[in-house]
């Protein structure tokens, strides 16, 4: 969660409709939203009220600012990261727990929410590259046309394929979006190769339970991806240790590893690294969420 930030003061020039002033104030909101002030807090609930707030006044900024890069890249990445935890999460859980009724709706505003979150990305990629995104869309000739892309690309290449494999796992009853799935893994291949240490491993952390999630997990593969997703972000983000128990324990079946990974995310001291207290306390609920339903995940 750590790229989502937004200082509410930057909201009054905006709504005074200081459009000259705009310009300023959506650098320093783009600059802000890669501080820390979220990402260290410890209490979801607030930043899940706190962030939508956030995310509209940067709405209402581009609309001054159409192309600009860092707007579009942080709506991207907000969207996408506000929408996986406090939108998609409950609704796995829901399912989980049998509440259909519950999870229904829930999905529904995921993928609409990841699906905008994709929007700003191929915007901003199409800022970048003109006709990228009509490109990517079409599906025809994917590798050509992410070729020229270079590694300042990656941040916006990660959250438009994030966004995009998570509205078509919340969308599966969509066949037209099912079938864009080479678009976001031909996304990720491309920024795996110009910049694999991006967001401390994430890009491996997203592959491993993509992999998983197309039922073609390869073990081997799957445990190299998690090595190098700790090595990178050096063993402090415990996300990663929950999607390799979800997703590729899980397939196998190999419960003893499902507890035993779980029951380390729970024994980490959360107060011990500041920058990733948020996503960490975020990892320890669902590491407990899981265990309790562990029976329900193996058979």
């Amino acid at each position: 969660m750590k790229r989502i930030l937004f200082a509410a003061a930057f909201a009054l020039p905006f709504t005074l409709g200081c459009s000259a002033a705009s310009g300023v104030v959506a650098s320093e909101v783009v600059s802000t939203a890669s501080g820390g002030v979220y990402a260290e807090d410890d209490d979801p609930e607030l930043i899940r009220q706190a962030i939508p707030f956030g995310l509209k006044t940067m709405e209402g900024l581009l609309e001054d600012h159409p192309r600009h890069e860092g707007l579009l890249t942080t709506l991207a990445s907000g969207f996408s990261q506000y929408s996986y935890a406090f939108v998609a999460t409950p609704a796995d859980e829901a399912e989980l727990e049998g509440k259909s009724d519950v999870a229904r709706p829930l999905r529904s505003r995921a993928k609409k929410l990841f699906l905008r979150a994709r929007e700003y990305g191929l915007r901003g990629l199409d800022v970048r590259h003109k006709g990228l995104a009509d490109k990517l869309r079409s599906l025809r000739g994917l590798k050509d046309a992410l070729a020229p892309l270079e590694k300042d690309d990656v941040p916006l290449m990660y959250w438009t394929a994030v966004a995009w494999a998570l509205a078509i796992a919340n969308g599966k009853d969509d066949m037209d979006l099912v079938s864009q799935v080479p678009a976001p893994e031909a996304l990720m291949q491309r920024a795996l190769a110009l910049d694999e240490s991006f967001g401390e491993g994430s890009i491996h952390e997203f592959l491993l339970v993509w992999d998983a999630a197309r039922g073609g997990a390869d073990p081997a593969l799957a445990k190299q991806h998690l090595d190098r997703a700790l090595a990178l972000s050096k063993g402090k983000k415990l996300t990663a240790l929950v999607s390799y128990a979800e997703s590729v324990s899980v397939l196998r079946q190999d419960r003893a590893e499902f507890t035993r990974l779980l029951e380390q995310v729970l024994a980490y001291d959360v107060e011990a690294d500041p920058p990733h207290r948020l996503a960490n306390v975020l990892a320890q609920r669902r590491a407990r969420f899981l265990l309790a339903h562990a029976d329900d995940l193996f058979s």
